[in-house]
């Protein structure tokens, strides 16, 4: 018996099935694409009219995003021209209140040293005189206590010699 005729029946069996197999499948992407293909026309039909809107839409507001964004500049410029004003005032100002403080201190000090002066003025003339006369007083009062505690001593038969030299410093 030879194999053949059984090998040869097996491969037209075989190439049936697949002519089977591949002819389902053709039919069934045939069908597939024409559910894709309905689906697709309808989501077209659908998409269509929102992208018109919206690109309507966008035709309507270009001319008002246009505008929106020139004015954007326009206050871009304007906050910048305006900051730069305000830094000039603000050191415009520092420069005139560093001038007033210097000013101020110039016062001051003049104020101060002339108040100096007078202090000095005064102690030289109201408490120098003062002080010589307190001298002169003291001087005095310890003359008058010398020539009341001879008198005692005297009179209590003492001499003027015997006191020691402690009362005659001044």
């Amino acid at each position: 018996m030879s194999w053949l005729p059984f090998f040869v029946a097996i491969t037209a069996l075989a190439f049936v099935a697949q002519a089977a197999a591949i002819t389902a499948i053709y039919f069934q992407f045939r069908r597939t694409s024409e559910r894709v293909e309905r689906i697709a026309t309808d989501l077209e039909a659908r998409v269509v009219p929102i992208l018109v809107r919206a690109q309507i839409l966008i035709e309507d507001a270009q001319p008002r995003i246009t505008s929106v964004i020139a004015d954007a500049a326009e206050i871009t410029y304007l906050a910048r021209s305006q900051s730069q004003k305000l830094d000039r005032v603000f050191t415009e100002l520092l420069d005139r209140f560093r001038l007033q403080l210097a000013h101020v201190d110039q016062i001051l000090t003049g104020a101060l040293e002339t108040v100096e002066d007078a202090g000095k003025t005064v102690r030289r003339t109201v408490l120098g005189p003062v002080q010589s006369a307190t001298a002169v007083i003291r001087g005095i009062q310890t003359g008058l206590e010398f020539f009341r505690s001879r008198r005692r001593h005297r009179g209590n038969g003492g001499h003027a010699s015997d006191q020691p030299d402690e009362n005659l410093f001044i």
